[in-house]
């Protein structure tokens, strides 16, 4: 019974540990003010990690990701919008740097290319389909005329 119990614990600890997001955000980057901080956190979850590439730099641990949070968190403290901060650093290291790149004409086959496959390969099925139903649905045996039977009657006999 002790040991259901302390193992049960010790899954509950896991879980906790292991199922809460990690942030890399250093003590001295946080902000004082704490709306300004959320507006940091929340535009750092949108950049990408220019060395992890699968990771915003919330989570990096990067240098190149601490550069962009105190970059990020700088312009916030002069006065920058969060659509002025994006910019600032897309401009200085591309559209790459986004994790939901921006719908743009340059961007429409990215957003509409996968959905447009998907119509694409629907109506494909659906061609396929009725083709093959068709194909199985013979036409109708017609009776023999009398002729026809007359013919018939002659060869089998």
């Amino acid at each position: 019974m002790a040991f259901r119990v302390f193992a049960a614990a010790l899954a509950l600890l896991a879980l906790t540990v292991w199922g809460s997001p990690v942030r890399a955000v250093q003590p001295d980057e946080v902000l004082s003010d704490p709306g300004l901080e959320k507006r940091a956190r929340d535009i750092s979850l949108d950049l990408r990690c220019l060395v992890c590439q699968n990771q915003s730099i919330d989570d990096s641990d990067a240098p190149l990701a601490r550069d962009l949070r105190v970059l990020v968190r700088e312009r916030l403290t002069q006065g920058d919008s969060d659509e002025q901060v994006l910019d600032f650093v897309v401009d200085r290291y591309g559209e790459f740097v986004l994790l939901n790149p921006r719908f743009a004409p340059h961007t429409y086959l990215l957003w509409l290319g996968t959905p447009l496959i998907l119509l694409i390969a629907i109506a494909v099925l659906i061609g396929v389909c009725r083709r093959s139903a068709l194909a199985a649905d013979p036409e109708p045996v017609k009776a023999l005329t009398p002729a026809e039977k007359r013919k018939l009657k002659k060869l089998l006999d």
